[in-house]
């Protein structure tokens, strides 16, 4: 059996699973509602206040299918209760972003701003105060949409070895390099 996959999903109170007949899973709660294919070989079952996810063989494939399916359904019934949160910090001197809506925009040292819309899933929210570092903060529901942007923003300007300049995740920490160091005589 897969370890992670015999686990069952404990389902808090306000969180309805819904499974139809072309196996597609839909998780309802108070931030919203998601929607999950699956595989035909993988079953779910909702039992009174859990979730147990079961595979009709013991081939490679469904064993790894039967782990995947279990954490992508743990995802997302944390994120239609709780929800996700990532906070991303711009380093560097004049590096600052601002949102309006569904629109960032990046001012990274490049020669021309960075413009990049948002998936409507995803609340976005920039923080600009003197003396600290600029902010951006994600919140969705949606755990992979949610990683996918993050990284997207953190590909504009990854965080250098020397300086550390670039966008780095909130209490990340970076190695850092010595850099040249002064003749020998």
């Amino acid at each position: 059996m897969s370890r992670i996959g015999k686990l069952p999903i404990a389902l808090p109170k306000g969180i309805t699973v819904k499974v139809n007949e072309k196996n597609l899973v839909t998780v309802k709660g108070p931030l919203g509602e998601l929607h999950q294919a699956l595989d035909p070989a993988i079953t779910v079952e909702v039992q009174d206040t859990n979730i147990v996810v079961k595979r009709s063989t013991e081939q490679k494939r469904h064993k790894a299918l039967h782990g995947l399916y279990r954490s992508l359904l743990h995802n997302m019934v944390v994120g239609v209760s709780t929800g996700y949160k990532i906070v991303q910090e711009l380093v560097g001197v004049g590096y600052k972003a601002t949102s309006t809506g569904q629109i960032l925009e990046l001012t990274l040292g490049y020669s021309h701003n960075i413009i990049m819309e948002l998936p409507k899933e995803i609340k976005v929210l920039t923080t600009a105060e003197r003396g600290k570092t600029p902010t951006i903060i994600l919140e969705s529901t949606d755990k992979q949409l949610i990683g996918q942007v993050a990284a997207k923003i953190r590909s504009f300007r990854k965080p250098e070895p020397y300086k550390g300049k670039g966008i780095k995740f909130a209490g990340e920490i970076l190695r850092r390099k010595a850099g040249k160091s002064a003749a020998a005589k």
